[in-house]
């Protein structure tokens, strides 16, 4: 996990609690970041009490700015979805499908280390995007998504989507004020994902497995993978999904109109 914003904390806590949220902060640019920065490097395995509590300091932050990240989407009307992944499973492309068979108006706020290219691929669809660039940091954070917020269109848009950047563990860390948690898992990814990285699978509303299409092509046995990912949260909802197939994307955005309505 990484070192420097305070998740392998965060990891360890899920570890022992996973049946209950936890979520901190991570503001790359403040005083209190360098500090524990700085402590954590000199305090490799994080057994400074000093550490951890400035550590924590600033994950109460970042929970106080989720927070009002949610309160201002509530106040728009917009449902905010944190949509997670390993890298390349197909996130960008699904939104940019997704538009051609949901009835709903949508936004993104695209999170990667480097590069506009996803942001651009959505505003060729005409889908607000707005683009953060996060330099080293392997996660957005709630301060980031709240300058993303205040660059879309609100009053226009239903649902807000923010594509973290392609990680399979600290985006699971940090709240960054949406209302539901998303995680694709794609085939081509292999079986085990989902049981080597627990805390990812335990914070999802929605499991989706894509390139479901490429299933005859490899040893993946879908069924077992739903199974163990039922094992981690047997609440959670579960899609299988193929960009060749209008069918499954169109499940997708209905079960996104039923959360819509869930909250009124």
């Amino acid at each position: 996990m990484c070192t420097d914003c305070g998740c392998s904390i965060r990891g360890k806590e899920d570890k022992h609690h996973h049946d209950h949220e936890h979520h901190h902060d991570h503001h790359h640019n403040s005083h209190e970041h360098q500090k524990a920065h700085s402590h954590i490097h000199n305090n490799p395995h994080l057994n400074d009490p000093k550490t951890i509590t400035v550590i924590q300091k600033i994950l109460d932050k970042n929970d106080h700015e989720a927070m009002h990240n949610r309160s201002h989407l509530d106040n728009h009307g917009v449902l905010g979805i944190n949509l997670m992944s390993s890298p390349g499973s197909g996130k960008t492309t699904l939104l940019e499908h997704l538009k051609d068979v949901c009835e709903f108006n949508y936004g993104v706020i695209e999170g990667d280390l480097e590069t506009n290219r996803d942001a651009e691929r959505l505003k060729a669809k005409n889908i607000p995007a707005m683009q953060i660039q996060t330099g080293s940091a392997c996660h957005l954070d709630a301060f980031m998504v709240h300058k993303g917020l205040h660059d879309l269109p609100l009053d226009d848009i239903d649902v807000c989507f923010v594509e973290n950047v392609g990680n399979l563990v600290c985006p699971a860390s940090y709240d960054v004020g949406t209302h539901l948690n998303v995680v694709l898992v794609s085939i081509p990814e292999g079986e085990d994902k989902i049981a080597k990285y627990p805390v990812m699978f335990r914070k999802a509303d929605l499991i989706i497995f894509t390139k479901v299409d490429l299933l005859p092509y490899f040893d993946y046995d879908i069924e077992k993978e739903k199974a163990v990912a039922r094992s981690l949260k047997p609440n959670v909802d579960i899609l299988e999904l193929s960009i060749q197939d209008k069918d499954s994307l169109r499940q997708f955005a209905q079960w996104i109109e039923f959360k819509r309505k869930m909250r009124g």
